[in-house]
Protein backbone atom coordinates (compact mmCIF):
# COMPACT_ATOMS: atom_id res chain seq x y z
CA UNK A 1 0.00 0.00 0.00
CA UNK A 2 1.41 3.49 -1.08
CA UNK A 3 1.72 6.14 1.64
CA UNK A 4 -0.82 8.12 -1.05
CA UNK A 5 -3.86 5.34 -0.73
CA UNK A 6 -2.83 5.01 3.75
CA UNK A 7 -3.44 8.68 3.96
CA UNK A 8 -6.82 8.66 1.96
CA UNK A 9 -8.09 5.84 4.07
CA UNK A 10 -6.92 7.71 7.29
CA UNK A 11 -8.42 11.00 5.96
CA UNK A 12 -11.35 8.99 5.50
CA UNK A 13 -12.15 7.68 8.29
CA UNK A 14 -10.85 10.96 10.34
CA UNK A 15 -14.01 12.63 8.85
CA UNK A 16 -16.06 9.70 8.88
CA UNK A 17 -15.68 8.08 12.03
CA UNK A 18 -14.18 11.18 14.24
CA UNK A 19 -16.40 14.07 12.44
CA UNK A 20 -13.13 15.73 12.35
CA UNK A 21 -13.57 18.79 9.73
CA UNK A 22 -11.73 18.07 6.38
CA UNK A 23 -10.11 21.60 6.15
CA UNK A 24 -8.40 20.99 9.04
CA UNK A 25 -6.67 17.67 7.44
CA UNK A 26 -3.70 18.66 6.25
CA UNK A 27 0.34 17.14 5.92
CA UNK A 28 1.43 19.22 8.61
CA UNK A 29 -1.77 19.98 11.17
CA UNK A 30 -1.26 18.88 14.43
CA UNK A 31 -3.34 15.74 15.64
CA UNK A 32 -3.80 17.58 19.24
CA UNK A 33 -4.15 21.30 18.19
CA UNK A 34 -5.17 21.39 14.82
CA UNK A 35 -7.31 18.85 14.43
CA UNK A 36 -9.06 18.79 17.79
CA UNK A 37 -8.15 14.43 18.54
CA UNK A 38 -8.44 13.81 22.47
CA UNK A 39 -7.53 10.99 24.24
CA UNK A 40 -11.02 9.32 23.84
CA UNK A 41 -10.59 9.85 19.61
CA UNK A 42 -7.30 7.76 20.27
CA UNK A 43 -9.17 4.75 21.96
CA UNK A 44 -11.01 4.92 18.66
CA UNK A 45 -8.02 5.36 16.90
CA UNK A 46 -6.33 2.36 17.95
CA UNK A 47 -9.28 -0.18 16.93
CA UNK A 48 -9.69 1.61 13.80
CA UNK A 49 -6.15 1.09 12.49
CA UNK A 50 -6.35 -2.20 13.69
CA UNK A 51 -9.49 -3.06 11.66
CA UNK A 52 -8.94 -1.26 8.55
CA UNK A 53 -4.42 -2.24 8.53
CA UNK A 54 -4.47 -4.82 10.47
CA UNK A 55 -1.96 -3.88 13.27
CA UNK A 56 -2.21 -2.75 16.88
CA UNK A 57 -0.80 0.53 17.74
CA UNK A 58 1.91 0.77 20.45
CA UNK A 59 1.48 3.81 22.50
CA UNK A 60 5.33 3.98 22.92
CA UNK A 61 5.84 4.48 19.35
CA UNK A 62 3.03 7.11 19.13
CA UNK A 63 5.40 9.33 21.30
CA UNK A 64 6.93 11.23 18.68
CA UNK A 65 3.98 11.03 15.95
CA UNK A 66 2.56 14.85 16.15
CA UNK A 67 0.96 15.57 12.73
CA UNK A 68 -1.02 13.87 10.15
CA UNK A 69 1.48 12.74 8.33
CA UNK A 70 3.42 11.82 10.35
CA UNK A 71 0.50 9.33 12.03
CA UNK A 72 0.36 8.42 8.39
CA UNK A 73 4.18 7.61 7.92
CA UNK A 74 4.22 5.78 11.18
CA UNK A 75 0.98 3.46 9.65
CA UNK A 76 3.47 2.92 6.49
CA UNK A 77 6.39 1.92 8.54
CA UNK A 78 4.17 -0.62 10.49
CA UNK A 79 2.63 -2.13 6.78
CA UNK A 80 6.16 -2.06 4.69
Amino acid sequence: MTLQEIEEKVRDFMIEELEIEEESIAPDALLKEDMGIDSLDYVDIVVIVERTFGFKIKPEEMTNVKTFSQFCEYISSKLN
